[in-house]
């Protein structure tokens, strides 16, 4: 099995082109497509700085030209989840085409998305990238050729790893950027490189703002890993 990565920008999918007129971001990992129509059905969360920003992306998601469907299924201020069809985009069609399969969640933001793909032989993953080229502009972000061994280990641990995404997705826009930076700069080290007042003025808001935010990222991430420990204790025993 190849595993790729790939930072994709396509140019006829609604939920791209409502990332680059709207500061939103969408997250998805439930999808199901329809042969006989040709079209994807999916689960998506949509994440914004504020109700006023998803607002306006939901409306820009719902009247794009591409768009079959939409039904908002939960609402919380500025995160929501909805129900949307769209019809097959190119790099879609190359990618079925070729037998190539979804391997991961979608993540959407800033005019491009992140695929997680997988392909049965190089030679046949190969030549979807190539026929991907002529009317997409996507980069590799990370290739994997994986044993069988490897997947069915992968296989095996799927329930634990997923636990850990969805602490991951469950991260707001501004606590998975306040982790980054507490982690890029040093707070959790010993001694901190960084402190609360640091972090606060590197996002211009108070130090109550910033602990706050790491608190509830902290909280939600550990949650999940005790749940994928849990699991695992339940898998060796």
């Amino acid at each position: 099995m190849i595993s790729l990565q790939m930072d994709m920008v396509q140019y006829d999918c609604p939920y791209i082109d409502t990332t680059v007129e709207n500061d939103v971001s969408f997250y998805a990992r439930q999808w199901d497509f329809d042969h006989e129509r040709e079209e994807l059905e999916t689960r998506i969360v949509v994440d914004g700085d504020d109700r006023g920003t998803v607002d306006n992306g939901l409306r820009t998601l719902r009247d794009h030209p591409n768009m079959r469907g939409f039904d908002l299924l939960r609402r919380d201020g500025d995160v929501a989840l909805i129900r949307s069809r769209i019809e097959q985009t190119n790099a879609m069609a190359v990618i079925r085409d070729r037998g190539g399969y979804i391997t991961g969640p979608f993540e959407i933001s800033d005019g491009s998305e992140i695929w997680n793909v997988g392909f049965d032989r190089e030679d046949v993953a190969e030549g979807a990238l190539s026929a991907l080229e002529r009317d997409n502009d996507f980069s590799v972000e990370s290739r994997e050729s994986m044993t069988l061994e490897d997947y069915y280990d992968l296989m095996r641990n799927v329930d634990p790893a997923t636990s850990m995404l969805d602490g991951c997705r469950e991260l707001s826009a501004t606590e998975r950027a306040t982790l980054r930076a507490a982690v890029e700069d040093g707070y959790f080290e010993t001694p901190r490189d960084a402190t609360l007042s640091t972090l606060a003025e590197t996002f211009d808001v108070s130090k109550m703002a910033v602990s706050k935010n790491l608190r509830r990222g902290e909280r939600k991430l550990l949650g999940r890993i005790m749940e994928a420990i849990e699991e695992l204790d339940v898998e060796e025993t």
